[in-house]
């Protein structure tokens, strides 16, 4: 029980609703005992009758009262029992819902290593089967739990109280299987952590498969992953089957105990019947239905059992992502007004997850409203320097500075919201193409976002699809060709109107002429703002204020693009190789 103490808040939190509902089930399950001992009652007013020790009028009367009695206490049993349901289940999604979004608020905390790490597969079934699992035991397990509890505290009493001997004898097959149910539990708990591993695994490779089904289809691969699919299949249901044939004990040796039972208590009863020591065969029969009252109690301890134990190993699987520290903290809660200026004193950043150094002691200054255009290499550290702006890492060494003020000392919401990034893959929902460029500005007018879209030369696109802007796209914008997810990605940059603008050589999968008119507009409306452009080709260099040339993480050459093509270097070479590319 120790991973669900994590839990404990939340029971604080609808302490209130918890109580009662404890009081209401507690209320229920003394209403159902009415019904035995009133049960005794009237086989001992039927015994009477027939030992004419009471008259006919009479022992009817007196048979219809407790049939009266009988009646209505199931009836307020009921009601209150349809209370208790509607009161510790409905905590139970409240707690649900809760701990859901305190998942979810932790994992948009956590850095991007975080999720280099760890598939998405895995942190969806954490969110949602294994917060499922922790969710039947703050609320099923939580009220059945009670429910066997009271019973017990009440039926065991009263029968000790109406028979002492005959309710010792009854009772002894409950500690048997308290001793087998502390021991099948532990076998529970081991298989439950690996069929709830084993779901993440499985979880996590259907969602590769779904996302990559292009890649499977272009390659014929579809009977090698139908095979693959299987195996996994095959290999999950052994692992559930081993779980259920552990469960499966559990209610037959319930039943069986109970069973015996119900055996000790008509040979005991009957037995004590004869000898005059119990008066009444009613007894007998209140004791049956006590007996019969706890079969389900009784039951339930095993599915409490596993219940528990499926909660425990979820939630330690939760606990695992919870207890995991952002590496990005922000430290400053007031908000921080950006201007735009970025300074890099010998920054040096080296990538955890691959030990890769991507920059070696960078230093340069972009002053607010400056162009500056990145070039170099694939894995020169052009993207890197993009993350560092925002802040999406920190740097191992060296010091980053925005409008003069080291980066950790600035709020990061603060920051982000000063930034409109485009990535190199750009990403786009599953929604229509309005709220994907709304995305940058969720109040923007419906001018606002055609004329963004116009600025990104993506308009005429857009109108020409049967329902225009409220197309609604397929999974990571499939809807569209990759040059279309690239200027709708712009366009939402545009909308959003940043004092910083990170474009991460967002024009790769445009042409020459489409790529010049938007790098025009672009000008246009980043007149006054600080633009990062990373980019392959030179086309998107010249008409920035500054290029910055990278060479495998170390600043190569910076300048105008005139002063950089008149010096030998990679620079010029790379402007004749692309112009002679252009001409021919």
């Amino acid at each position: 029980m120790k991973e669900l103490q994590h839990l404990n808040k939340y029971f604080k939190k609808y302490w209130k609703k918890l109580l009662v509902g404890v009081f209401i089930t507690i209320i229920a399950r003394m209403l159902q005992l009415v019904m035995p001992s009133y049960v005794n009652k009237s086989i001992t007013v039927v015994e009477q009758f027939l030992d004419a020790e009471l008259a006919e009028s009479e022992a009817k009367a007196l048979l219809l009262k407790f049939i009266l009695i009988i009646v209505g206490a199931a009836l307020l049993s009921g009601f209150f029992t349809f209370l208790m349901r509607q009161t510790i289940i409905n905590v139970s999604r409240y707690i649900e819902k809760d701990l859901k979004n305190e998942v979810f608020d932790h994992y948009q905390l956590l850095s991007l290593d975080f999720y280099k790490k760890n598939r998405t597969g895995d942190l969806m079934n954490r969110i949602s089967e294994d917060v499922n699992q922790v969710r039947l035991y703050a609320g099923p397990a939580l009220m059945y739990g009670i429910n066997t509890i009271t019973l017990f505290a009440c039926i065991i009493p009263i029968m000790f109280f109406t028979a002492p001997t005959l309710a010792a004898y009854v009772l002894i097959p409950l500690p048997i299987l308290s001793v087998l149910i502390y021991r099948i539990s532990k076998i529970i708990h081991k298989r439950s952590t690996v069929v709830q591993q084993f779901l993440s695994t499985l979880s996590t490779y259907t969602q590769e498969v779904f996302s990559g089904v292009s890649v499977i289809k272009a390659y014929a691969l579809e009977p090698q992953i139908n095979s693959e699919v299987s195996e996994l299949a095959i290999e999950g249901k052994d692992k559930s089957m081993d779980l259920a044939k552990v469960n499966a004990w559990f209610f037959p040796l319930m039943l069986l105990l109970i069973g015996i039972s119900n055996l000790f208590v008509i040979y005991i009863g009957g037995k004590q019947f004869i000898d005059g020591e119990i008066d009444s065969v009613g007894v007998i029969a209140e004791f049956i239905l006590y007996v019969n009252m706890l079969t389900w109690p009784v039951a339930m301890l095993g599915w409490l059992t596993s219940i528990v134990q499926r909660a425990e190993a979820s939630q330690k699987r939760i606990n695992e992502f919870l207890r995991q520290s952002p590496d990005i903290i922000n430290t400053v809660h007031e908000a921080t007004p950006v201007q735009g200026k970025i300074e890099f004193r010998n920054v040096t950043f080296t990538y955890s997850d691959t030990e890769i150094t991507a920059l070696r002691n960078i230093s340069f200054t972009i002053n607010a409203g400056e162009t500056v255009a990145i070039l170099g290499k694939t894995g020169s550290g052009k993207s890197t320097i993009l993350d560092l702006v925002a802040r999406l890492y920190d740097v191992s060494s060296g010091e980053i500075l925005i409008d003069d003020i080291p980066i950790r000392e600035l709020n990061i919401e603060s920051l982000r919201r000063a930034v409109g990034a485009v990535p190199q893959e750009a990403f786009l929902f599953s929604d229509s193409i309005k709220n994907n460029i709304k995305f940058g500005k969720e109040n923007a007018t419906d001018e606002e976002v055609v004329q963004a879209a116009k600025e990104a030369v993506v308009h005429q696109n857009i109108i020409g699809f049967s329902k225009g802007y409220d197309t609604v796209l397929g999974e990571r914008g499939i809807t569209l060709s990759g040059g279309q997810k690239q200027r709708v990605s712009i366009a939402r940059a545009l909308l959003k109107d940043p004092q910083i603008y990170l474009f991460d050589d967002c024009l790769s999968a445009v042409d020459t002429e489409t790529e010049e008119e938007i790098l025009g507009n672009l000008k246009k409306a980043s007149n006054d703002k600080t633009t990062l452009i990373v980019s392959h080709r030179v086309s998107s260099a010249k008409n920035a204020d500054r290029v910055l040339v990278l060479k495998e993480g170390e600043l190569l050459q910076q300048g105008t693009h005139e002063q950089l093509n008149t010096k030998e270097g990679y620079y010029k070479e790379l402007y004749v190789t692309q112009l002679s590319e252009n001409e021919s």
